[in-house]
């Protein structure tokens, strides 16, 4: 299985994704390809992103069951620890609020 979830990127992406991908929600695309194609997917991601931002996860044989990959610019870092690849979480920049759920603290100030 392979879900890759996009914000913020140019329509040129979201149309180029559905024709690999199934789109299940808006910027929510899921599929089951090899690594070969799921790599080229990926690549395509990267290269058409702009201003966006993305995240693909697909199973592996891992501890946790799965593995992702992050492009652009997100409050949401992978980190490794112990084997295990976990989510570390950056400080809100208060000059690039986007989304007020993902700096509550901000918005209430």
């Amino acid at each position: 299985m392979l879900v890759i979830v996009v914000e913020n990127v140019p329509p040129r992406l979201r149309g180029r994704l559905a024709l690999w991908l199934l789109e299940v929600r808006a910027g929510v695309y899921v599929g089951v390809y090899s690594r070969r194609i799921r790599e080229m997917i990926w690549n395509q991601v990267e290269k058409g992103l702009a201003e966006g931002n993305a995240v693909m996860v697909w199973t592996t044989n891992t501890e946790s069951g799965f593995d992702f990959l992050t492009a652009g610019k997100n409050r949401r870092m992978p980190v490794e620890m112990d084997g295990l690849k976990l989510v570390s979480f950056l400080p809100c920049d208060s000059n690039d609020i986007h989304n007020p759920d993902e700096c509550p603290e901000q918005v209430n100030n």
